[in-house]
């Protein structure tokens, strides 16, 4: 008998498989956006906006003057995975690799998403963190851990 793997599993290695695609150093965040039929209708990774070269914006800048760090310019996963998504998103659920940011939160609300499933909640109890949390509960959206699901990409 074949190893079948579950609908979660299935889903969050979408997300994190898209995740890949981010020229991030530092976090490359991936996001599938799943029908309550489970059909995928969006993908996103963390990356900028289409048409800018990614040899032109700070990367790798963390820290300093908001416009000489990546913050400025990145579209993050879950946002991306919205404007990607090929019909109306009321009532489905976002797999993310890392938990949403507040700004994030935010559109996923906006969209009418009912579930996150998430693995990495890393920032948990920052003000962002807090802020998203405070925001998803209170427009009924849901979100639940899942455990980590290991992907393996061999480097040339």
């Amino acid at each position: 008998m074949s190893k079948i793997i579950s609908w979660d599993q299935y889903f969050m290695s979408v997300a994190k498989l898209s995740g890949f695609r981010s020229k991030d150093p530092n976090t490359q965040v991936g996001a599938c956006i799943v029908s309550p039929n489970k059909k995928i209708v969006g993908v996103g990774y963390n990356g900028l906006p289409i048409g800018l070269s990614d040899q032109d914006f700070p990367w790798e800048s963390r820290e300093g003057e908001l416009d000489q760090t990546k913050y400025a310019y990145v579209v993050h996963a879950e946002l991306n995975a919205i404007l990607n998504a090929i019909k109306d998103l009321h009532g489905s659920s976002i797999y993310v690799s890392l938990f949403p940011c507040h700004e994030c939160a935010k559109a996923i609300i906006q969209a009418g998403i009912k579930e996150i499933v998430f693995e990495d909640d890393k920032y948990c109890g920052t003000p962002s963190d807090v802020a998203a949390k405070k925001m998803l509960d209170g427009a009924g959206v849901s979100y639940r851990k899942v455990s980590p699901i290991e992907i393996t990409v061999e480097t040339e």
